[in-house]
């Protein structure tokens, strides 16, 4: 006798569970507008058109990336300088002159 009670109120709670997820969903309230969630912090009107007003642009990252194109650029001089006294130093020779001295660089 306990048994078919158990699946009879078994069944029932499965028919309760069924009916109640296939319901459907409330509708959202629709006479005011929802609330922001978050606040911006713009700066004034003027601040926009006035350009001495405004904030430099970030450059960390720009500089960051720069640099070593940078440093080749600083190199590159140097090795260009010091290629121009070596062809200088090997046409005195070639010509038979005595090399000049090492520049200090």
């Amino acid at each position: 006798m306990t048994r078919p009670l158990v699946q009879a109120l078994c069944l029932l709670a499965f028919a309760a569970c069924a009916l109640t997820a296939c319901s459907r969903p409330e509708k959202p309230e629709t006479e005011r507008p929802p609330a922001p969630q978050a606040v911006a912090n713009l700066p004034d009107k003027d601040t926009w058109k006035d350009a001495s007003k405004r904030e430099a642009p970030a450059t960390d990252l720009l500089d960051y990336t720069q640099a070593p194109q940078k440093r080749a650029k600083a190199t590159e001089k140097v090795v260009l300088d010091q290629g121009a006294q070596q062809r200088a130093d090997i046409d005195a020779q070639a010509a038979g002159n005595a090399s000049p001295p090492p520049s200090d660089q």
